[in-house]
């Protein structure tokens, strides 16, 4: 495995803002940041890692080369961006940091993400990549972004300079959907130099980024004992959290189907209790029938008197019908309003008198007291009544 100290030259200029890399440029750029450190660490246990920015106010020293990956990864959180890439004066930089590294027998690279124009002249890289190349220094460049101002050629004469025995790598990654990350994993950054640490490093980066390393969360907790229980405690809490909504679903969706059942349930006692009353109803209207139909049948029975007194001569009298209703309304007036048998006497003795019988014959509607029939009929009956008188004893007289 390849000992090594290396230091990253992160470009967090104004161009880093452009959205032509998913999410954008300097978010992709710095999941590609640690995806290589996970890699550089992780592939020799005394391998260090800095970090520098070359934009903004100046050339910035964000951590000096450690194995520890926390720290590291802290130092990219809350970057600003802005202001122009200094690539000359972040490449010097890194050199000086790599000069004073603890473990001299590591050896040195810089990586270099070049996502904005390089102002430089290209004799002027050329010069610093001989430079770098007396002190043994390797070089790799991630080329990214456009390609103004002749970025590309500058950037490929500045490797070419420094490249001993293919140490050195420069790498193009064109705009495009795919982040930063996924295309340089399978490049000779990630590969390695052919010294026989690089696949176990790629294979270390690679568990690293999908949080399937020997280690959880891709921290060894015995090189940073903090990072590792932060890391824990914060998934324990994000698992404990979906857990707790997850059951709030399942007793909502519970409650509701709860909800449904009660009133399906007080919907059928409504019905059922209904029934009752619905037959309650019919049997009273089944009374309430059978009482009228009672008191119509009642109605209907007629007093045997009055039957009697109607079949007297009545049905073969053809006389007009308002007659006949006139003289069975007086008769049956007479019936019911004494409490024996009428008085035959009396009676005859009203038919006699020919002025009364006419006066009420009179004031009857439609009758006719000259009718010869109406005549006729008061004939027969006052002689009726006549020869009734006469068959009576003459005590009875």
């Amino acid at each position: 495995m390849v000992l090594e100290a290396t230091m990253i030259c992160i470009d967090n200029s104004e161009w880093m803002r452009n959205g032509d890399y998913s999410p954008n440029r300097f978010q992709s750029l710095s999941d590609a940041v640690n995806l290589i450190c996970g890699a550089k660490t992780q592939s020799n246990p005394e391998n260090t890692v800095g970090l520098l920015t070359m934009a903004g106010k100046g050339v910035r020293v964000l951590v000096t080369p450690t194995s520890d990956l926390g720290k590291i990864l802290a130092c990219m959180h809350g970057l600003e961006i802005g202001g122009e890439m200094d690539l000359a004066a972040g490449i010097q930089v890194a050199q000086l940091a790599l000069k004073h590294r603890q473990n001299k027998k590591q050896q040195q690279r810089i990586i270099v993400f070049a996502g904005s124009p390089v102002k430089y002249e290209k004799k002027s890289l050329e010069m610093i990549g001989r430079k770098l190349k007396k002190n043994s220094v390797a070089l790799d460049v991630v080329d990214f972004g456009e390609d103004e101002e002749g970025k590309s050629e500058k950037l490929e004469a500045l490797v070419a300079a420094v490249n001993n025995n293919e140490t050195s790598h420069y790498v193009h990654v064109p705009p495009g959907s795919s982040a930063l990350s996924d295309v340089l994993i399978s490049t000779p950054i990630f590969t390695g130099d052919g010294e026989g640490g690089s696949g176990f490093a790629a294979a270390a980066a690679a568990a690293a980024a999908g949080g399937v390393s020997g280690f959880d969360f891709g921290v060894d907790p015995n090189l940073d004992p903090e990072l590792a229980l932060a890391l824990r405690v914060s998934m324990e809490e994000e698992r404990a959290r979906q857990e707790a909504a997850a059951k709030k679903a399942a007793e909502e969706a519970s409650g509701q189907e709860k909800g449904e059942s009660s009133s399906q349930d007080v919907t059928m006692g409504e019905s059922s209790s209904a029934k009752p009353e619905a037959d309650k109803k019919i049997d009273i209207m089944d009374d309430e029938n059978a009482l009228l139909q009672q008191a119509l049948a009642m109605s209907m029975d007629e007093p045997a008197s009055t039957t009697t007194v109607r079949d007297i001569d009545m049905s073969d009298a053809a006389v007009d019908e308002d007659l006949q209703l006139a003289l069975q309304l007086s008769v049956d007036g007479d019936a019911l309003g004494s409490t024996s048998q009428p008085n035959q006497t009396d009676m005859s003795k009203l038919l006699s008198d020919q002025s009364f019988v006419s006066s009420i014959l009179a004031s009857l509607p439609g009758v006719d007291p000259n009718d010869p029939s109406v005549k006729d009929l008061l004939a027969s009956m006052q002689n009726q009544s006549e020869k009734k008188d006469e068959d009576k004893p003459s005590d009875e007289k």
